[in-house]
């Protein structure tokens, strides 16, 4: 006779949508894996901020049985405006730093609210709230990282970081291919990479976040990664066949676990992607994330290699940057 089991689980995302959208479709993929395995049920529990709560319970409208819990963000951070509570409402990408270490101002309200809830399974928590991990020790949860990337990009950052790939000795060229250690096939550019992995000072707030962040992953208990095993069998086999590192498990795509949505709530886009589908025409997508800062120069070159590319859609974009 089988033996039912029941955990309680809970999820705090960073504050970008980018990060927060997948870790809520991890919690409903929890609730489906009930019906698939009647034996084992979920209870899942969300902290947020207030002002990030609407969107999370919007984008939750299909799984009721989710609790949010918000926690009150700090005010008064320096360089960060008043009511500012997720990254997409920062003037400038320059103030990720101050406002990511402000996140832990959460720290006391969230140990708070965990003595309180139910007994819990385990946790997953974005990689960029690094001081989560501490929490999770307190309480002996077991902790599990989400970052949203896929194992390619992990392993690819891990590998530079550990073997210092750009600074001993410093690389100078911005565009000089390096190799990656353990994958030989794949070469990185100084350009391709945040500064804190390329920078050979080395020091900053910048980087003592990073590895604050780095030191908090290395230390829990594991990894969810958004994608699956057979695309990436060779990064996530690397990681996982690392005696000491924690063990990554592959629970993507979870973008599938989105519920359909009805003709007349697609946006125009999806309407005329659609229609390009019908018609048998492939469509080249360029996305840099909604937070991206490019510089006009930039744009004009993104622009201009569209225009090579003599799609007619590629011209029409040329145009409306240039309006």
């Amino acid at each position: 006779m089988a033996v039912s089991a029941h955990h309680h689980v809970v999820l705090f995302p960073y504050m970008s949508k980018g990060h927060i959208i997948p870790l809520l479709q991890f919690g409903r993929l929890l609730l489906r894996h009930h019906r698939k395995e009647p034996t084992i049920s979920f209870t899942v529990t969300v902290f947020t901020t207030p002002k990030n709560q609407p969107f999370i319970s919007d984008f939750l409208s299909d799984a009721p049985e989710i609790k949010v819990i918000s926690l009150p963000f700090p005010e008064n951070i320096t360089g960060i405006p008043p009511g500012v509570e997720s990254t997409d409402k920062l003037p400038s990408m320059s103030l990720y730093v101050p406002f990511t270490r402000a996140t832990k101002l959460l720290q006391p309200f969230f140990e708070e609210t965990l003595k309180n809830l139910p007994q819990v399974s385990f946790m997953v928590s974005d990689g960029f709230l690094w001081w989560t991990s501490e929490s999770a020790a307190k309480f002996k949860i077991p902790r599990l990282v989400f970052y949203g990337i896929n194992s390619y990009a992990s392993a690819v950052v891990i590998s530079t970081f550990q073997h210092k790939l750009f600074t001993e000795p410093e690389i100078k060229s911005d565009t000089e291919p390096v190799t990656v250690p353990n994958f030989p096939w794949i070469h990185v550019k100084k350009c391709d990479l945040d500064h804190v992995l390329t920078d050979p000072k080395q020091s900053g707030p910048a980087h003592e976040l990073f590895v604050d962040q780095m030191i908090s992953t290395t230390t829990s208990h594991g990894f969810l990664v958004n994608s699956f095993y057979e695309l990436e069998s060779a990064f996530v086999d690397n990681n996982n066949n690392h005696s000491g590192r924690p063990k990554s498990w592959c629970v993507g795509p979870l973008c599938l676990t989105d519920p359909p949505k009805s003709k007349s709530a697609k946006p125009a886009w999806i309407h005329w992607l659609d229609r390009k589908r019908e018609e048998g025409r492939p469509v080249l997508y360029v996305a840099f994330g909604t937070q991206a800062e490019i510089s006009d120069k930039q744009l004009k070159e993104l622009a201009l290699g569209l225009e090579d590319s003599k799609k007619r859609r590629g011209r029409d974009y040329w145009r409306r940057i240039q309006r």
